[in-house]
């Protein structure tokens, strides 16, 4: 057993003698890939999603100096037709790019200590094979499959993009492993190496000149999962088990983890958050604890083309449009808002929903993340806001009108870049934003079939949370009382006839010539 070649299946039995939920399914697609046109295979996901326990899954699958029926007979993959095909049959090279960041950081080289230390093991694994003088990867590859192998490569590469992570700013090196990766997976003699190519990472491949450095690659990513959607993160039925049999509720759960969009999957929990949660019996952002606000930070603070404002947006429970096509897959090239965008979403912190090209924060977790970087980029109005929100909440609650106009009055104009107020639904913004605080009690819902219309926004309380629910209509130019008569006469309330407690009724109308607003707040006792 080595450090890369043939390195065995103790990953993968670690993470069944963990809290392991069944994604071997990802073996079938992979099996159906190998030695055909497809059989170079990259996804990207958000760290935390499972890269790396997959990557260790078909390691401890296609591994031949092992044996892992154990490990897979009562799963999935076991009922494919390609399982015993393909199981443990093949020699595998395991590389996990971080490893070698670790150690050769400051090396200036990384890319040539990667190509020594993996042929160093090669040369010791097949000490009989005779490379010549050539003193590439791909050529002692091809010569051990010439003279010892039977049966071709599968090539796993954890984290394939740590290396352009962490050297961006160093061009030099760059091109070093794009062009050593290219070598190795592009050149004519790769086709007769490997049967099979997977590489994980945050980033989808880089693109020069708007070309992929390796076009020859099958890609999967946030924006584009294809089949692999439900194969990284936990589906909503995967979490209900999980909850099911720890015997905890699973709505805690839900607020805080799900909210992803990852192709036709339409409900994606972060994985490694909710095995924390449910191991700890309690939720919390776990991406806090690492810092990590300082990732949007950096990049919310560019303000490209208006950012500040979609960030508003997002923090207002809000989608905003993205343009994806243009970036660059490249952390360190950044020219628009939608590069920005973009690269959030790759990196988790914003969910994206491909039919309509709009991107949302999906949870509570993030939600955190995007108030620590807002925090931190120096917008001291947008934070004022945020921490407005608490007391301007329990002002409507408790009925103080006049309390509610004046916080309303100075969000607006703290914040005039966004809130144009040229119809109901940019005053619908600004109160978004206003009741952020609102997010942790209650389920705020723009736009609610009610009654006979639709209602502005309804803040209907969460599972265990005794409060009143609360309708909000806004008028532009017209007067709160309208705003009232509306709730009234369309039988908003009727919407909420499942909620056994009374109903806050709030009525806020922005007058253009006074740039003031009005606000009237009445009790609704349900019958």
């Amino acid at each position: 057993m080595g450090l890369y070649i043939n390195i065995g299946n103790d990953g993968f039995r670690a993470a069944r003698n963990s809290e392991y939920i069944d994604k071997s399914h990802l073996i079938e697609t992979v099996n159906l890939s190998l030695n055909s046109e497809r059989q170079f295979i990259c996804v990207s996901r958000a760290r935390r999603f499972g890269k790396s326990m997959a990557a260790k899954m078909l390691n401890a699958y296609y591994d031949r100096s092992c044996q892992s029926d154990e490990l897979f007979r009562d799963l999935e993959i076991a009922k494919s037709p390609t399982y015993t095909q393909h199981l443990n049959k093949y020699p595998v090279l395991y590389v996990d790019m971080t490893n070698f960041i670790t150690r050769y950081r400051n090396s200036g080289e990384i890319t040539r200590h990667i190509q020594k230390d993996i042929l160093t093991e090669l040369r010791e694994a097949y000490p009989c094979v005779n490379c010549g003088k050539n003193n590439d990867m791909l050529s002692m590859l091809y010569a051990i499959v010439q003279q010892a192998e039977p049966m071709k490569f599968i090539m796993i590469v954890d984290e394939w993009d740590a290396v352009l992570r962490e050297s961006g700013s160093e061009h030099g090196e760059v091109e070093k492993y794009v062009d050593f990766l290219r070598l190795l997976f592009k050149s004519g003699n790769a086709l007769s190496v490997f049967a099979g190519v997977y590489m994980t990472g945050i980033l989808p491949i880089k693109k020069y000149n708007m070309q992929s450095a390796l076009n020859n690659f099958e890609e999967y990513t946030m924006i584009s999962p294809g089949e692999m959607a439900a194969s990284f993160g936990f589906t909503d039925e995967e979490v209900s088990d999980l909850c099911s049999r720890h015997h905890i509720d699973k709505e805690p759960i839900r607020i805080w983890y799900d909210g992803y969009i990852i192709g036709e999957q339409r409900s994606i929990y972060n994985p490694l958050s909710v095995v924390r949660a449910i191991r700890r019996r309690y939720c919390e952002s776990y991406w806090s604890n690492t810092g990590t606000y300082e990732t949007v930070a950096h990049y919310i603070k560019m303000n490209y083309e208006g950012l500040k404002d979609d960030v508003i947006r997002l923090l207002a429970g809000e989608s905003c449009r993205v343009n994806t096509t243009n970036f660059q897959n490249d952390l360190n090239v950044v020219r628009s808002k939608n590069d920005i965008l973009t690269i959030l979403i790759h990196l988790g912190y914003l969910a994206f929903d491909r039919e309509s090209s709009t991107c949302h924060i999906p949870n509570k977790e993030i939600s955190i993340e995007f108030e620590n970087a807002v925090e931190d980029t120096g917008w001291d109005v947008i934070v004022q806001a945020l921490r407005q929100s608490e007391q301007l909440l329990q002002w409507t609650l408790s009925g103080e009108s006049k309390q509610v106009e004046e916080a309303v009055d100075r969000i607006h104009s703290d914040n005039t870049s966004i809130l144009q107020y040229n119809d109901e639904n940019s005053l619908a913004c600004v109160l978004s934003l206003a009741y952020y605080a609102a997010k942790s009690k209650y389920v705020a819902i723009r736009e609610l079939p009610a009654g006979k219309g639709f209602a502005d926004i309804v803040l209907v309380p969460r599972q265990g949370v005794v409060l009143p629910a609360i309708v909000l209509e806004l008028k532009n130019n017209q007067t709160a009382e309208a705003a009232i008569s509306q709730i009234k006469n369309k039988h908003y309330p009727d919407s909420l006839m499942e909620y056994a407690g009374e109903v806050v009724l709030v009525g806020i109308n922005y007058d253009k010539s006074s740039k003031k607003h009005h606000c009237l707040i009445e009790r609704l006792k349900k019958a």
